[in-house]
């Protein structure tokens, strides 16, 4: 691994010039007037900042070489023009041009970070400007549409944007934010590839000039045509109690983070300051600010890991216009674009891998970094769990990456144990793993249902010949017999007699079955494939046992108030008949599946055809809870039919397992 005193850039050269140096020749041959640019009352004149932006010919691209040549110094003239002015000023003049962006509070907080001492504020400017810009952009695209681009360079390329703000207008925006040839301001601040001060404070004032530009354009437009604003819904983060793997982070925890950073190999010596600041901003309550500040610097540490154990150090710097950054997708994926092994994951370990996918890749899962860089989240109440449990895992990260003599004390050794134990929650079988589990408290309920006297149940109605039940339940121990074997080899359960399976201890023997290690790393598809009928399966039937549930309750209460007509009482009788019977049947359904998840991998082990007659056996199951979904309803109420199906279903899966056990 590079050392991190030998690395003082990691933009590359032709990035490093355009960003850090191109424009600054024309800076003494031309002191431009601020009312070039803005008219006294403020507002800006876009006809003569879109006259330096430059475009090839004949074909008419943008050049953006040129372009950001010229515009270099009206980017000065505009910074020093706000360094003149008091907040107050900028307040009175501004604030109402902000409000369209939906955070007119943080753009006119980026007013005062400019003038701040400490060296991270501008990029922590930038970053929350871009992303809180492109969000509001959406919604303004949304204007004239029924989708927005999820790039940003989508979006400021759109024709939408273009027909609101004009051509030139957008263009301009093209040069700061639009692509890889342009400034690209966003991107390598949030890969983490900008150092603290490396890019020029005049593009952070020209762009929150600008984000008050648009919004008097906007204004005009809105006026013109009559029309509404509408912004989205924040995105709300959910499912936070799974997020809790690490103790919350605390004084004594904030003290060793400290440390490490000054003793990690994973921190580049020039990103200092940047782990320094999100520790303060933790301390200070700002969360929001914490994570943007963090996420890019674990970033750029694991691409200086991933580029050295690799061996491909050049890698470690901006791409060029014609090369992808090396950044998360590529850093956590299996094999490197050349085909060999990546070496990053092996080192990092399984818990670790899958705590990354988990908080940033995963759909179902938080997806933090996505959601905060593309302006999603409401900055103003950003969970303090999200950037605790974010700080613990960096610190696993920075205490790995230590020197070899470096001693592991109380706290790490807690943090390092968390995370070995950990296991996905947020991959497709993670979340299969969480629903079995749901679903079995869900069932467990209907042994406490409220039920009326048995005596009332015999003397008021027959359910079905009671041989056909009897099959049901001889059907049930023998596909439970045939099954047994599939269940993992050290199952302590398997010491059980067969019939314990579906017995009072049920709800332990599948939460046990659950908590059995299955891989969730690099799945193929045909593994997908089979999980998403599975988890299909499982809602469906806790669909089932709350409709159960519900419909149980209720008409308990009308019987005891003797609210139920004749015809409700014997449908009552019949559903609670009905129900002692659903109960096994369900729990067999539950056990098959978590069996099945346990098992997935075999499908890769099976010909096109045994998947296509998998698949079928599976979805046939889906169908039948899916049926019973109907006639349970309320609405329904079809209890005869009921276990009609299930005995159909019963030796269809008594044929499929019987011919597995040949």
């Amino acid at each position: 691994m590079l050392a991190s005193e030998e690395i003082t850039s990691c933009l590359s050269p032709d990035v490093y010039s355009m960003v850090c140096k191109l424009g600054q020749e024309e800076e003494e041959d031309e002191r431009l007037d601020i009312y070039t640019l803005i008219t006294e009352d403020g507002k800006l004149l876009w006809v003569n900042f879109a006259n330096y932006v430059c475009y090839h010919s004949p074909d008419g691209t943008l050049d953006y070489i040129k372009s950001v040549r010229l515009l270099r110094p009206a980017c000065k003239m505009v910074h020093l023009h706000l360094m003149s002015i008091t907040a107050c000023f900028f307040k009175e003049k501004y604030e109402v041009w902000f409000e369209w962006t939906n955070n007119t509070q943080v753009f006119l907080e980026v007013f005062d970070l400019l003038r701040s001492k400490e060296v991270t504020t501008l990029s922590l400017a930038l970053m929350k400007l871009t992303s809180l810009l492109e969000r509001a952009l959406g919604d303004v695209h949304l204007l004239v549409s029924r989708e927005c681009p999820f790039l940003l360079r989508d979006l400021l390329a759109s024709q939408e944007l273009a027909k609101i703000f004009g051509q030139p207008v957008m263009d301009i925006f093209r040069v700061f934010l639009g692509s890889p040839k342009s400034l690209n301001l966003r991107n390598i601040l949030w890969h983490g590839f900008a150092a603290p001060q490396e890019i020029p404070p005049e593009y952070c004032s020209m762009l929150l000039f600008f984000s008050g530009g648009l919004g008097q354009l906007l204004s005009d437009y809105l006026e013109r045509t009559s029309s509404e604003l509408v912004h989205r819904p924040y995105y709300s983060f959910t499912c936070l109690e799974e997020l809790n793997i690490f103790p919350d982070v605390n004084d004594e925890i904030l003290s060793v983070a400290e440390e490490l950073i000054m003793k990690s190999k994973f921190v580049l010596k020039i990103m200092l300051p940047y782990w320094n600041a999100a520790l303060m901003a933790f301390k200070q309550h700002r969360y929001a600010d914490c994570v943007i500040l963090l996420l890019p610097q674990i970033e750029t540490g694991l691409r200086l890991v991933f580029t050295s154990l690799n061996n491909c150090q050049e890698r470690l710097l901006t791409a060029e216009s014609t090369t992808l950054y090396t950044t998360f997708d590529e850093m956590l994926a299996k094999q490197l674009n050349n085909g060999d092994i990546n070496q990053l994951p092996l080192k990092l370990g399984d818990p670790l891998l899958e705590f990354l996918w988990d908080f940033l890749n995963h759909q179902e899962g938080p997806r933090v970094r996505d959601h905060l860089s593309h302006g999603e989240v409401d900055l103003k109440v950003f969970p303090r769990c999200i950037a605790s449990q974010l700080i613990a895992f960096a610190m696993v990260l920075l205490h790995q990456f230590c020197a070899e003599d470096s001693q592991e004390n109380a706290v790490t050794g807690t943090l390092k144990k968390c995370a070995s134990c950990y296991r996905s929650r947020f991959h497709p079988i993670g979340r299969l793993r969480y629903q079995v589990l749901n679903c079995i408290e869900s069932l467990v309920k209907w042994d406490s249902l409220p039920v009326v006297p048995v005596d009332d149940i015999q003397s008021s109605v027959r359910l079905k010949d009671p041989a056909d039940i009897k099959e049901c339940s001889s059907l049930m121990d023998e596909i439970v017999s045939l099954t047994f074997s599939l269940m993992p080899v050290n199952f302590s359960w398997k010491r059980e007699p067969v019939g314990e399976l579906l017995g009072n201890k049920w709800p332990q023997i599948l939460a046990d079955l659950c908590s059995t290690h299955v891989p969730v790393l690099y799945c193929p598809r045909s593994v997908l494939e089979v999980v998403v009928v599975l988890r299909q399966i499982i809602t469906q039937c806790h669909l089932v046992s709350d409709q159960v549930i519900s419909t149980a309750e209720n008409r308990h209460v009308q019987w005891i108030n003797k609210a139920l007509r004749s015809r409700q009482r014997q449908n009552y009788l019949r559903m609670l008949t009905c129900i002692q019977h659903l109960s096994p049947v369900s729990r067999l359904i539950l056990l098959l599946v978590t069996m099945e998840m346990y098992n997935v991998y075999k499908v890769c082990e099976k010909s096109p055809s045994e998947c296509l007659q998998y698949l079928k056996f599976l979805k046939a199951i889906l169908q039948y809870v899916e049926n019973l979904v109907t006639y349970t309803s309320p609405e329904k109420n079809k209890w005869d039919e009921t276990m009609e199906l299930t005995k159909k279903i019963l030796l269809k899966i008594k044929l499929f397992y019987g011919k597995l056990t040949i």
